[in-house]
Parts: C-alpha cells; structure tokens; sequence
C-alpha cells in the first residue's frame, strides 16, 4: 500500500495520516492474544522485553482484578516471530517505505494497555525526545487500534501541525498518578487538540515532532494498541551508531 499524493500531502501538512482498516482481523487477534500470554504470565518474557505495571497498581492505590489489569504497556517485542510480524506487515510496510525509503529498521516496539479504573493518561509530547538520530523527516511512528478507540476510553489526541515546530523541553507533569518515563511537554502547547477514533485494525502514521498524548479510560473495558518507531538508514547520531544504543533491526527488502 503506498501513500498516494494527497496523503502524501496531508501527512507533510497535518504530521499524521490515517489508514482505515490497514492490518487484517485475524492478525490483530493473534497480536492480542500473544500480548495476554505475557500479560497473564502464560509464557515468560523474551530478551529484552518489559512488562510494564501501572503506577496505581505499584503503589497500592488500585488493586487489580487480574494480571491483565495491573499492565500498563509491553515493551521491545522483537524477539517474539508473533509480535515482530506487526512490524513486517506488508501493507504497513509499504506505507512506511514511501515516507522514509526502503531501508529501514525498527527501533522501538510496544503494545500499549490501557485498563479501566487507572488514572493512564499519557500527557502530551512528543516522541523525537526519546531519540537520539536525526532527521525527524526520517523517521516515523505508527499505531495500530487493537480495539475500538474513542475520547471515552483514552484514545490519541494530536496537535495537527505541530510537527513543524521545534522540539519542546519535555519533563514529567506535576500529576498524583504519572506512570515511568510519561514526559510531558507542559502547558505550552499551542494548537487544537484532535481526538483520532480509530476502529480496530485502523492504522495512524505520525511525526516524531507531532505533539501528541491519550486521556483516561473512563470505561469498564481495556483500550489496547500495538506500536512501533522505524527510522532510515539515512539517519546519524551525534554520539555513536544509533543501531546499537537502541538495539535496532533492519527489515529485509
């Protein structure tokens, strides 16, 4: 699936473009259910991998009604052949290529989990903060719906535009329930805010400078997401290879 013109465009205007129903039903339950194997304790973790509990949960505030429940996100699936099959999914792939070039490596993986009854807004940033290479021109970030999402159960916010802006000073919010490494980039963000409500299988392409971030889940049922960076060849850091800090993989042609 390359990226015809206009969304070419709208990707360079807006810092986000969205594809309707871009990874098929059977491969998102299959990237689900692998996520509950680990979430559940099912199977152990791969190297590498981090499974992420909520802060309510670490620090007592909430008691969480399964394994499940206590999970905020998972972290660096690259070294389980069912998850790193997200990251190789053709049509994403192809929409990917056409926005940074044909060589490219992944460089962070996550499924994000969203359980009702915690406070787990993630505060608006943006995501060139977390790396080290450049240009942000060459790197890109996607988010694929493994359920429905809306403003009721936390779904994406995006500042459209703010992807040509400069990198804000990013620090963590003064908020009673702030679960590790939410960085925030404050109350100087100017711009409207747009909620993206995706149904499952729906894919945002997004800027790494994009200022973005998700709200409460204010539902009885979980909000759950798979993600991953990729960066091009193309790309350099200033203090070493890039490669090896974030332990990237290149995605055969």
């Amino acid at each position: 699936m390359h990226l015809t013109p206009d969304q070419l465009r709208q990707y360079d205007e807006q810092g986000f473009l969205l594809l309707p129903r871009l990874v098929p039903a059977d491969r998102l339950r299959a990237y689900e259910e692998r996520f509950l194997d680990f979430a559940r304790g099912a199977v152990p973790p791969t190297p590498g991998m981090r499974i992420m509990r909520d802060i309510m949960v670490i620090d007592g505030t909430v008691e969480p009604e399964s394994p499940v429940h206590a999970v905020n996100k998972l972290l660096q699936f690259e070294e389980d052949a069912t998850l790193y099959g997200y990251v190789t999914e053709p049509a994403l792939l192809a929409a990917v290529r056409s926005l940074i070039g044909e060589d490219v490596y992944t460089v962070v993986t996550n499924i994000f989990n969203k359980p009702p009854g915690v406070d787990g807004r993630h505060p608006l940033h943006q995501d060139l903060h977390y790396f080290p290479m450049r240009p942000p021109e060459k790197i890109v970030g996607t988010w694929t719906a493994l359920t429905a999402t809306h403003p009721d159960n936390g779904c994406l916010a995006v500042v459209p535009g703010s992807h040509r802006g400069p990198l804000l000073e990013h620090r963590y919010p003064d908020w009673e329930h702030l679960n590790a490494g939410f960085y925030g980039v404050g109350e100087s963000v100017v711009g409207e805010h747009v909620h993206v409500e995706m149904d499952a299988g729906d894919t945002l392409l997004f800027h790494p400078m994009l200022i973005h971030g998700s709200g409460h889940n204010r539902t009885d049922a979980f909000r759950r997401a798979i993600s991953t960076h990729y960066a091009s060849d193309d790309c350099e850091a200033p203090d070493g290879d890039w490669r090896v800090a974030l332990r990237a993989r290149q995605i055969p042609a």
